[in-house]
């Protein structure tokens, strides 16, 4: 099912077909292609995690303006919330994994950082490259949840921990999910260091060690990402974005985006434009250094 606001990125929601399990959705690149579902070629914001690998060629898709050259041995993970652009999938083999976030058990989605929005997005299957078989296989209706909840556990875990993470504490976790949810209603570091009960300096800290980064600019990388996808991804004006982002003018809402990109909420507007417009398939671009291919 997909939702749309008028003038704003359409959501999609989770609608997997009578008989699935719940909060679980298994098809190939090829069905998913079949079904020619209408934000395909669109930029869109689902609500649900993909997890996709092709089984030959490459797939091109995009992910908050990131493009990615994904490959066999490769997932891709695209989390709730981010603005997605499937490339062209004709002809395309592999699987695709749907799923909502509470499908897999609170210790689980803990470990593997679930709901991360900054977690990276393209992983090497390393010698779990061929779960992605174990998937398509067709179990009993009455144990096919229960499997597929543990081939999705050790799917998450396995690619999650094949990844290097900063260590990450209570105090950061906290702030990141207080950022997440209050981004548009404060830009304050005082206002979330004041909420989550700790010192200003303590959060700083936390988020420098967990992010690279001190806290203020970590607020305003969020408000920024937030801003570039309904600039480039909807049709709402500056002054638009700028309420929906709680500023109190348009005026302040282009200094504060030009401070931090160089660039206008129009001009980047213009920029985007032309790669990434409603119902345009996004291609790869002609330098492949412009886009992200196996990770390291």
């Amino acid at each position: 099912m997909v939702k749309k606001r008028q003038d704003a990125i359409p959501e999609v929601g989770f609608a997997p077909p009578a008989g699935s399990p719940a909060g679980v959705e298994v098809m190939t690149l090829g069905e998913l292609h079949a079904r020619g579902h209408v934000t395909l070629g669109e930029a869109h914001r689902p609500a649900f995690h993909h997890l996709l690998t092709p089984s030959r060629g490459t797939l091109w898709h995009t992910v908050d303006f990131t493009g990615y050259a994904v490959t066999p041995g490769t997932w891709l993970w695209v989390r709730p919330g981010q603005v997605q652009q499937w490339g062209d999938l004709r002809g395309a083999d592999g699987t695709l994994i749907l799923f909502e976030a509470d499908f897999l058990d609170s210790a689980t989605a803990a470990q593997a950082r679930l709901n991360d929005p900054h977690a990276p997005v393209l992983y090497d299957a390393g010698e779990d490259g061929g779960l992605a078989g174990t998937f398509a296989q067709s179990w009993p209706v009455g144990v096919r949840e229960a499997i597929l909840r543990h081939l999705l556990c050790a799917l998450v875990l396995r690619l999650s921990h094949g990844t290097v993470h900063p260590e990450r504490t209570d105090v950061f976790t906290r702030f990141q999910q207080a950022v997440e949810r209050d981004f548009a209603r404060t830009r304050r570091l005082d206002d979330y260091a004041r909420r989550l009960g700790y010192s200003t300096r303590t959060v700083s800290r936390a988020t420098q060690a967990a992010a690279g980064l001190n806290a203020k600019d970590f607020i305003d990388r969020r408000v920024v990402l937030e801003a570039k996808r309904l600039l480039a991804h909807s049709d709402h004006t500056a002054a638009q974005v700028a309420a929906r982002l709680g500023f109190t003018s348009a005026t302040n809402f282009s200094k504060y985006f030009h401070q931090r990109t160089g660039t206008t909420p129009l001009g980047f507007r213009a920029i985007m434009r032309p790669t990434l417009h409603k119902g345009a398939a996004w291609n790869p671009p002609p330098s492949p250094s412009s886009v992200r291919g196996r990770p390291a």
